[in-house]
């Protein structure tokens, strides 16, 4: 029997910061269920917002 290598995944999960990842413990569990890059929607929310968001995922 061969084994075939397992595939590296090429393909990044994006998710977009926002009030319902503000929740306590929802941004650590969405990087434990895969999730690769975070974006911010500056159209929504105020530059404190994303400051405190971009302050969460840097300290993660």
């Amino acid at each position: 029997m061969t084994h075939r290598p397992i595939p590296v995944r090429r393909t990044k999960i994006v998710a977009t910061l926002g009030p319902a990842s503000d929740r306590e413990g929802v941004l650590e569990q969405m990087i434990a269920a895969g999730v690769d890059v975070v974006r911010l929607n500056f159209s929504h929310g105020s530059a404190d917002d994303h400051r405190r968001r971009l302050a969460a995922v840097r300290e993660i």
